[in-house]
């Protein structure tokens, strides 16, 4: 029981911080949303860092599932879909590529498993020759910089000025012609 009421508590915290944000995330309310007692999340989470710790975790290995369940499409599908659950979810996307305020090993073990999710995604495309051999950390490292700033212009607004129709996933698709062997 104690595993589903704390996936209950994050479930609720997910839920309000996509409807406004870290600062609408507070204990008591996550409790009643989970239904539980306003006292319940402080059992599972020390305070809202830690509760917060666990949604962006929780977020990371979302990210990781996206970047390794797509072979079929390849690097740009994975990272299409990638750039969508960020687009979708901008709360989400801020909290875990924010400045981490917990210093959660389990938020620490997932940062590993989604940057070694996009680093094997990249070995990958290198192989069957969608991306250029070379060094597949750097690699990796301008793919997701590249999607990080292409989804917070888009975020900002600032893709969609001056009658401009261009999305992050156009911009990632330019950059992966450009590197295309």
């Amino acid at each position: 029981m104690a595993g589903s009421t704390r996936d209950a508590i994050v479930d609720a915290a997910t839920a309000l911080l996509d409807e406004g944000g870290p600062a609408a995330v507070t204990l008591r309310e996550v409790g009643r949303r989970a239904g539980v007692s306003h006292n319940a999340p402080y059992k599972h989470f020390a305070d809202k860092e830690t509760l917060l710790a666990a949604v962006a975790a929780r977020e990371l290995h979302a990210y990781a599932a996206l970047l390794t369940t797509d072979s079929e499409g390849g690097i740009a599908a994975a990272l299409t879909a990638y750039l969508n659950q960020a687009l979708s979810h901008p709360a989400r996307f801020r909290l875990v590529f924010g400045p981490w305020t917990s210093d959660d090993a389990r938020l620490g073990d997932a940062a590993d498993t989604a940057r070694d999710a996009l680093l094997d995604a990249v070995t990958a495309s290198q192989r069957t020759g969608e991306l250029p051999a070379g060094d597949p950390i750097a690699l990796a490292e301008l793919l997701r910089a590249t999607s990080h700033g292409a989804i917070e212009l888009a975020l900002g607004g600032h893709l969609a000025k001056n009658g401009s129709t261009t999305t992050p996933a156009d911009l990632v698709s330019r950059l992966l012609a450009l590197l295309a062997p």
